[in-house]
């Protein structure tokens, strides 16, 4: 409903400005412009998936962001600045690749520097909700919905890396490939650090270098071209920087040992007198990732050890 709305606002603000109309039947409002209405149709997730989590499922709406009930924004710092060095490789691996690693092969022509810095000032501003809205959806919500009818996580991830890289629709196969691996590499990490912060780190940096690069050229914006479209040189880089960046970040979290499981709850007292003198083996379990910031217990439990 919300995106709906969202449609019928810019449809009706647009053709009252005169804007030319798309063959979608949308509206063309210029490739800024229609960006920003894009990554807003994506941005809308997540705080519908928040309500629905705190309505629905009557839960803590940060029960999505990590085990301790919200988003630990210490440690989103790290991650972002770990980050910093794969996504860097990956930019200069991209200027190196043949066209830019275009999909398309077309040549590229600089869209200027004024042009650039105001499109890459509006893309900070709404890439990250756009990457972070993804990772509530897919590694938060859908990672527990799946995990609280499996005895391991770890299964949990696949459904989400394939609904993930499906979402972005088939363009080559490695590309698919691509995004197939980030999401598995994403969902582990998501898990072995208790939280999304480490997933949307990345995914915010990523994707800013996307746009980056497409604002930097001349109908960049404009193209039809998704991570989905990547060739096979790009695919490989992408996955490498992934690579490298888990890595740092298995690093990072050896050294700053963020929670990884949710806090066990205290039993309530017994009514009767006698206590038992051996606790049970339920009471030594720690719920994972899926189990939600409220307390109530998931499908899914496992011991540290499993982990």
């Amino acid at each position: 409903m919300a995106i709906l709305l969202l449609y019928a606002f810019s449809y009706a603000l647009g053709t009252a400005a005169g804007y030319p109309e798309l063959p979608d039947g949308g509206v063309d409002l210029g490739p800024l412009r229609n960006t920003v209405l894009d990554l807003t149709y994506i941005a809308i997730a997540l705080p519908l998936i928040m309500l629905a989590v705190r309505w629905t499922e009557r839960r803590p709406a940060g029960a999505l962001s990590s085990v301790t009930g919200r988003l630990r924004f210490r440690w989103l710092a790290r991650c972002l600045l770990a980050a910093l060095l794969p996504v860097t490789l990956l930019a200069l691996t991209t200027v190196l690749l043949p066209d830019g690693g275009a999909a398309s092969g077309d040549p590229a022509a600089w869209v200027g520097m004024r042009s650039f810095i105001i499109s890459l000032a509006v893309l900070t501003v709404f890439v990250p909700m756009q990457a972070a809205a993804e990772e509530y959806v897919f590694r938060g919500w859908l990672t527990q919905a799946v995990g609280a009818f499996l005895r391991s996580p770890w299964l949990a991830v696949l459904p989400q890396a394939a609904l993930f890289a499906t979402a972005h629709g088939w363009g080559t196969t490695w590309g698919f490939v691509d995004l197939l691996f980030f999401g598995l590499v994403a969902g582990w990490l998501t898990i072995r650090t208790g939280g999304l912060e480490v997933t949307i780190a990345l995914h915010i940096l990523n994707n800013l270098l996307a746009f980056g690069v497409s604002a930097a050229v001349v109908g960049g914006l404009s193209s039809d071209d998704t991570a989905a479209d990547a060739p096979w040189q790009l695919a490989l880089a992408d996955m490498a920087a992934v690579l490298l960046y888990a890595a740092i970040i298995l690093r990072m979290a050896r050294r700053h040992r963020p929670q990884r499981l949710a806090p066990v709850l205290a039993s309530p007292p017994a009514s009767h007198q006698h206590q038992p003198l051996v606790t049970p083996p339920a009471a030594s379990m720690r719920h994972s990732y899926d189990t939600p910031a409220n307390g109530r217990a998931s499908r899914t439990e496992v011991r540290e050890s499993d982990l």
